[in-house]
């Protein structure tokens, strides 16, 4: 990754060069963003990556709960929306409407709070409004895409559209959304409810996580995609894989479709150690998992330096 301090068009916000991500990603390693970019709000945004090379990648980052940063860092533009742009607001025909940056907790407790029912499922899904619109995210048997009516882009040249859900082609964990595209805000659809029945489901699922996932370890959250018609989970724990070890980073053994950093793992350790696993469930089960975690960036010993995006 290149080290010259080239020009950025002009910013509201901040660009920090050579800016760390381990800071602040889940598994809390990788290298750094060769820019790493807080815009002002959605007209910086747009203004900044109209001006911006489009040679330069530019990658959306939330709270990178479901990122591993490789380790020679990312080259171009990472991306990270503000508070500012975390608002949550109650709409009528029990809508909800939500900044990018918003947390999937901070939309599930507006709607339980105003009564709106179908979006507790969020309360589970540890990242941001911006990643769950991209990724389809999903937990307790619902979707994004099952509540989304709409959502805002800014798209890689710049131009700020209102995509219908429709448009986003979803597929499980996946969108149309084209690289380089930021989702800046977010309409969610819910059906009238009690707040109290609403809230139980929320403490439910909080608790069902708390006493099934590593939620306080250094982790990525779901590693791999559940294969049609069965569980990652399962297929990782018959190949033999809860514990599997590789430097610092270990298969969880409270849920083994985590992947952990016990303390001084590097994003290649991590990425390996989710090779391994892959491997042998392969070996095992004949099913070839696939990932879920996104992977960005470059590896330390890429002499190349080559410019990569997500995988």
């Amino acid at each position: 990754m290149s080290n010259v301090c080239y020009a950025l068009p002009p910013l509201q916000g901040t660009a920090e060069h050579q800016g760390s991500l381990a800071d602040f990603i889940w598994f809390r390693t990788g290298g750094p963003a060769e820019w790493l970019v807080r815009p002002k709000d959605v007209h910086d945004l747009s203004v900044f990556l109209a001006g911006l090379d489009p040679r330069t990648p530019v990658l959306p980052v939330g709270v990178g709960s479901n990122l591993i940063v490789r380790d020679g860092g990312v080259p171009g533009v990472v991306v990270r929306l503000p508070k500012a742009m975390a608002k949550v607001a109650i709409e009528p025909e029990n809508r909800v409407r939500a900044g990018g940056a918003a947390m999937g907790i901070s939309v599930a407790s507006a709607a339980r709070d105003a009564g709106i029912a179908g979006l507790e499922f969020l309360r589970g899904i540890p990242g941001t409004v911006g990643g769950a619109v991209k990724m389809n995210a999903g937990a307790y048997g619902r979707d994004t895409s099952d509540i989304l009516i709409e959502a805002t882009v800014v798209t890689r040249s710049g131009d700020v559209e209102t995509w219908p859900a429709a448009r986003f082609g979803y597929t499980y964990r996946h969108s149309d959304l084209p690289a380089g595209a930021v989702v800046v805000e977010a309409v969610f659809e819910g059906v009238p409810g009690d707040p109290k029945v609403i809230g139980a489901e929320m403490d439910r699922i909080a608790a069902e996580r708390e006493a099934s996932q590593p939620l306080r370890s250094r982790t990525g959250g779901s590693t791999f995609k559940n294969p049609d018609g069965d569980k990652a989970w399962a297929l990782i724990d018959a190949a033999g894989c809860r514990g599997l070890t590789r430097g610092d980073a270990q298969v969880s053994e409270k849920h083994c479709n985590f992947l952990l950093n016990l303390g001084s793992a590097t994003s290649a350790d991590i990425e390996a150690l989710g090779e391994e696993v892959r491997a042998k469930v392969k070996a095992h089960s004949g099913v070839e998992l696939e990932w879920e975690i996104q992977r960005v960036g470059v590896f330390s010993d890429d002499a190349s330096k080559k410019r990569v995006g997500v995988k």
